[in-house]
């Protein structure tokens, strides 16, 4: 864990933080938010990249099903490793796994509102 890693983990454990109003599923989606596509400027979140989001508050476990815009992407096999590491940095979480999957594939239907509007799409 990286000095940025340890601060945000501190910052998020002081009262009046939020952890103990939000719910854990809603900071880790925040967490992912934080994480943007290599290729197009917008967050995994938004993009439609996460396919899947189990987590369990009580054991602070997560799993996260997700794609990528393209198999051939070049960072295909680094890029879970990134968003685990993103998602570790929330409070609570204790266990974290990600799989990469590529059915179906992406496709911009999957895409928020907001990233559609962000890239100028509505």
């Amino acid at each position: 864990m990286n000095t940025f890693d340890w601060l945000k983990r501190a910052e998020a454990a002081q009262p009046g933080s939020g952890t103990t109003t939000e719910r854990l599923e809603e900071r880790v989606i925040d967490a992912l938010r934080t994480v943007f596509d290599p290729e197009i400027p917008l967050n995994i979140y938004d993009l439609g990249l996460v396919y899947g989001l189990d987590v369990d508050e009580a054991e602070g476990r997560v799993e996260i099903r997700m794609t990528l815009t393209a198999p051939g992407c070049p960072v295909a096999q680094t890029f879970p490793a990134t968003v685990e590491d993103a998602v570790f940095s929330v409070s609570g979480v204790n266990d974290v796994r990600v799989e990469l999957v590529w059915d179906p594939p992406w496709s911009r239907d999957r895409m928020s509102d907001a990233a559609r509007l962000q890239l100028g799409m509505l």
